[in-house]
């Protein structure tokens, strides 16, 4: 493994090159590691033809920060650290559904961002939190919307360097994930959500889903079910059904598409409920 070639500045971390063709960053290791090993799900590629990987942990380009409401955390910012990070309690509840504490001591907040489905739930919750991505590349930096990123990547020669969120009001942050078993085990239905009410209705929605797709997804449908009612029961439900419209689920050793899409609206519903 070769080291990362970065250097601190005023404004963050700065990008100064990876030898062509030596290398490739590496993220927090688990599915990276899979893929490797020839081990492929949803979405998954190889990584090949590359002689080194590219740590970047010494990088300076971790660390979590908050200014009033708004949060910054770095890329290489464990899971563990922001598990235990008291600034972001309310995504503590999310984490410790990830994985292992184990592997949350060495998966990373920038990783998370490109782990296939039905992994990565910590993408899940930036999604819904509308989260931007800082992104450093030989043409400089970009800053642009969390979904972007998700749909597209980033291009050749750039890398992630922090994710930037607003902490959601008390009360108005949702989470939920449906797992075979309590450690170690990808969703088979992940609901985040920030919802805010106001005279008994909602007034603001903001739902991601993961395992029902290739890669996080917005319930759009179930967004504008849910806008101006209230959330009871039978309103969760009703959205739940209608947000089997903007998933794409699959198969794999976790369960089926057809029992995805089927226990959605259940899954969406205890988000809320419980």
């Amino acid at each position: 493994m070769i080291d990362s070639r970065w250097r601190s500045d005023d404004h963050g971390s700065a990008y100064t090159g990876i030898p062509r063709g030596r290398g490739r960053p590496r993220r927090g290791g688990r599915p990276s590691d899979g893929r490797r090993h020839g081990r492929h799900g949803p979405g998954q590629q190889r990584i090949g033809g590359l002689p080194e990987l590219v740590s970047l942990r010494r990088a300076g380009i971790g660390g979590i920060s908050l200014d009033g409401s708004a949060a910054r955390i770095g890329a290489t910012t464990t899971l563990a650290e922001v598990e235990e990070s008291p600034e972001l309690a309310f995504l503590r509840d999310a984490v410790r559904s990830i994985a292992s504490p184990a592997i949350r001591s060495l998966a990373t907040v920038g990783g998370n961002l490109f782990v296939p489905q039905p992994y990565g739930d910590l993408a899940v919750c930036l999604l819904a939190l509308d989260a931007t991505v800082e992104i450093a590349g030989p043409d400089g930096s970009r800053e642009v919307p969390v979904d972007v990123v998700l749909a597209n990547g980033v291009a050749p020669g750039e890398v992630v360097t922090a994710v930037r969120l607003a902490v959601p009001a008390p009360g108005t942050w949702f989470y939920h994930k449906a797992m075979r078993r309590k450690l170690n085990s990808a969703a088979i239905v992940a609901v985040a959500a920030v919802v805010g009410t106001a005279g008994g209705v909602v007034t603001s929605a903001r739902i991601a889903l993961g395992g029902v797709a290739p890669r996080p997804v917005r319930a759009v449908s179930a967004e504008g079910v849910l806008i101006g009612r209230p959330l009871e029961t039978d309103v969760l439900d009703e959205a739940g059904r209608a947000a089997r419209g903007d998933i794409e689920p699959f198969d794999d050793a976790y369960a089926s598409a057809w029992y995805r899409a089927r226990v959605l609206p259940v899954h969406l519903r205890r988000a809320f409920l419980g």
